[in-house]
């Protein structure tokens, strides 16, 4: 099935009184390009964050954010250290008596000292102990980015089917007139033959009948319609491909088609067919654009 190059996907852990967050963004490009932004404590692990989402994904331009938080579910991982707070306030009372300053300690004069403050919360200081339940984080957010990039690949599938369906009824329609066309030119040619002979005009009657065949030949777009059709097929069978990186076979089957549109168009002579070749490029013009979006 295809994959679309765009999508999100996010995951969040929160194990030992911490959380992490994991966000991945995904947008087109032309290769894998993966950019990461990690907290201090896993930096250590950039490699491995890159490798497990190139493992994932062929093509796109993927952004990848890591946070760490306290859970605020957990219980406030900071103590007050008695002793601290007794010199502290010791120390701030025979600053206030040398001062002569007759105004009394506050709490506010003693919590200007932050280490007073002591914090039972160690896994941040701990980065082997983060890194198992970060890299958990990053591969459920990485099966939601697939799931999402999945599903706008299957949207796009639907809707070059339908333009696919088109085209091969346009190309129906094209043979149809074809057919006549042919007629049409061995008609005129005939005209043609009739008025110089009727001149008295020397003229070999066997060339002349070459020179028809030939002109039938030169216009026959039948071989060009059969290769077109061929295509088509292929195409179809390629967004069924339950691969990935399908998005660069089908770009190739979308140059032979356009070159198999201009051969008809130029070889037809005909504005009717012209006319049908005009709205089967049109229609994979709209298939090129939506591709650039393809993995």
């Amino acid at each position: 099935m295809l994959e679309s190059m765009t999508g999100y996907g996010s995951a969040e852990r929160s194990e030992k009184g911490m959380k992490v967050l994991v966000e991945l963004r995904s947008v087109n490009n032309r290769f894998a390009e993966i950019g990461v932004k990690l907290p201090r404590q896993l930096l250590s692990w950039e490699l491995e964050v890159r490798e497990l989402i190139r493992a994932t994904f062929q093509r796109g331009k993927i952004s990848a954010y890591v946070q760490l938080q306290l859970d605020e579910a957990e219980q406030l991982p900071v103590t007050v250290n008695p002793a601290k707070v007794r010199a502290y306030k010791s120390l701030l009372e025979a600053v206030r008596r040398e001062a002569e300053i007759e105004a009394p300690v506050t709490l506010d004069h003693v919590l200007r000292f932050s280490e007073i403050f002591e914090s039972d919360h160690t896994i941040l200081e701990h980065p082997d102990q983060i890194w198992p339940i970060a890299s958990s984080a990053l591969a459920e957010a990485i099966g939601h980015l697939k799931e999402m990039r999945r599903k706008e690949g299957e949207e796009l599938a639907g809707d070059f089917r339908s333009r696919i369906d088109e085209i091969e009824c346009t190309l129906k329609d094209i043979r149809e007139i074809a057919a006549g066309n042919l007629e049409t030119i061995r008609k005129r040619l005939a005209s043609k033959i009739t008025a110089i002979a009727g001149r008295d005009v020397e003229y070999s009657k066997d060339r002349l009948e070459m020179e028809i065949v030939m002109a039938a030949e030169r216009l026959d777009i039948t071989e060009e319609c059969i290769r077109f059709n061929s295509h088509n097929k292929f195409f179809i069978e390629e967004l069924n491909n339950s691969s990935s990186g399908s998005g660069r076979k089908l770009n190739f089957l979308l140059q032979e088609q356009l070159r198999e549109a201009n051969t008809i168009a130029s070889k037809s002579q005909n504005a009717d067919i012209s006319q049908k070749v005009v709205h089967i490029k049109e229609e994979l013009e709209k298939v090129r654009e939506q591709l650039q979006n393809i993995e």
